[in-house]
C-alpha cells in the first residue's frame, strides 16, 4: 500500500478545522464574522474573474478572510453570488471550498477548463460531470478508496435539464482528475477512454469526495476546451475567452439549482 493510503480514515475528526482558520484570519485582519453568497462559484482558470473586473461587475467582498484567495460578488440570474479565481487543483480547490462552506455557502459550483479525452463533439463545449477518477490524492482524505468520486445524481439532472431547457448543449458524463497535467501519458489516456472518460481536470474528484463526505451540496462542470496542445489553434475557449458562454451556462444552472425547493434537498449520494 502506498503512503498516500496510510492513516487515512475519513470518519476521523480532524484537528485542524475550516472555522478554525477563518477566525484567527479574521481576528489578525480585523474583519466581522460575515457570510458569503449562498452561492458560490469557482473559476480554477480565473477567466470569469478577469472578465468581470474588465467590465466593472464585480465587486471585491471586503469580508472574506481568506489567506490565499479574493472573493467578488456579482450578479446572476436575479440574485448575487460569490466567484474566487485561479484556485487550480484538487487541495486548493478544496481548501477554498471548505472555507466557504465555513463561511455560509449552501451550493457551490465549480467550472473548470479541461481536456478532451473521449471526442464527443469539437471544442469548446460543456461536460457536466457525473463522476471523476480520482487520479489525485484530496479525496482519499474524505472518501475510502475508490475508482470514482461521485456527484448527486438529483444535481446533475437538475443541471442537465436546466441547460437543455435554454438551448444550450452539454453532454453529462465522466472526468479524469489528475494531480500532474504534464504526465498525461499516451497509456493513461488511452485506459481514461477505454472507461468511457469525457474529460481530463484537476478538481472534481476532490470536490465530489468532500461534498459526500460533508453533505455538501457541489458541482462541477468541465469547459473542455483543448486536445492537450495536440493540434493548432488549440485552447480557444470560445467569444471573451469562453466567458460569455460559460455565465450563460452558469447562469442557467445556478438559477434552477437555487430555487428553495432545490435547496431544502439533501444531497444523495
Amino acid at each position: 500500500m502506498p503512503p498516500l493510503l496510510d492513516n487515512k480514515n475519513p470518519s476521523s475528526h480532524s484537528v485542524f478545522l475550516a472555522a478554525g482558520l477563518l477566525r484567527e484570519a479574521r481576528r489578525q485582519k480585523g474583519l466581522s464574522a460575515v457570510d458569503v453568497p449562498p452561492v458560490c462559484i469557482l473559476d480554477p482558470d480565473g477567466d470569469i474573474v478577469r472578465r468581470l473586473r474588465q467590465t466593472e461587475q464585480a465587486q471585491l467582498f471586503e469580508g472574506w478572510p481568506c489567506y490565499h484567495t479574493d472573493l467578488y460578488t456579482f450578479p446572476l440570474g436575479g440574485q448575487i453570488v460569490g466567484i474566487i479565481g485561479c484556485a487550480v487543483g484538487a487541495p486548493f480547490a478544496v481548501l477554498v471550498a471548505e472555507e466557504l462552506f465555513a463561511s455560509g455557502c449552501r451550493l457551490l459550483v465549480s467550472i473548470t477548463s479541461a481536456g478532451q479525452i473521449t471526442p464527443v463533439a469539437t471544442p469548446p463545449y460543456f461536460v457536466i460531470i457525473e463522476r471523476a477518477l480520482r487520479d489525485e490524492g484530496t479525496s482519499y482524505h474524505y472518501a475510502a478508496p475508490s475508482e470514482y468520486s461521485e456527484a448527486d445524481p438529483s444535481m446533475v439532472v437538475l443541471a442537465a435539464d436546466a441547460l437543455k431547457s435554454k438551448g444550450l448543449h452539454a453532454v453529462t458524463g465522466s472526468s479524469w482528475t489528475t494531480d500532474a497535467p504534464f504526465r498525461e501519458t499516451t497509456e493513461a489516456i488511452a485506459a481514461a477512454r477505454v472507461k468511457g472518460v469525457l474529460a481530463v481536470e484537476m478538481e472534481a474528484a476532490a470536490l465530489y469526495a468532500l461534498a459526500g463526505a460533508a453533505q455538501r451540496r457541489v458541482l462541477c462542470l468541465a469547459h473542455v476546451t483543448n486536445t492537450m496542445a495536440q493540434t493548432g489553434q488549440d485552447f480557444e475557449k470560445g467569444e471573451a475567452d469562453g466567458t460569455v458562454q460559460s455565465l450563460r451556462v452558469l447562469e442557467a444552472v445556478i438559477s434552477e439549482m437555487s430555487h428553495e425547493r432545490n435547496f431544502a434537498r439533501s444531497p444523495t449520494f
